[in-house]
């Protein structure tokens, strides 16, 4: 599993490990069934604290993608995150806003959620 932390990133650490974690489920990397690797591991890896990376792991448990056994591990349990369709919405409103407020033009904002859209079904293909 390869992940990586953005130190200029404004979002907490824990959150760009289950931002990068999610990324790797959707894209199909990390299939249903399959064993992330421990928590110390990923934090050695990582440089950080485990307890940073076991609240990643936490919380992608509670949206739904994640299955936490303590002294097991975890294990991707869904594709899917238990969100209504207002609050998926509500978060892509979020990021188009941050794109905008970033100064990009409609064209270049267009581009790149068109571009996102073709990593993540590039497995369909």
């Amino acid at each position: 599993m390869y992940i990586t932390i953005d130190e200029t990133d404004r979002r907490p650490i824990y959150r760009q490990v289950a931002d990068e974690i999610k990324g790797l489920i959707a894209r199909g990397s990390l299939s249903e069934g399959m064993a992330l690797p421990p928590v110390r591991q990923v934090a050695d890896d990582l440089g950080v604290n485990l307890n940073t990376i076991a609240a990643a792991y936490r919380e992608l448990q509670k949206e739904g993608l994640l299955k936490v056994r303590h002294g097991s591990g975890a294990v991707v349990s869904s594709r899917r995150v238990q969100q209504s369709d207002a609050d998926l919405r509500k978060a892509l409103r979020a990021s188009l806003a941050h794109l905008v407020l970033a100064g990009l033009p409609r064209a270049e904002v267009a581009e790149i959620v068109n571009e996102e859209i073709r990593d993540l079904f590039r497995r369909e293909r």
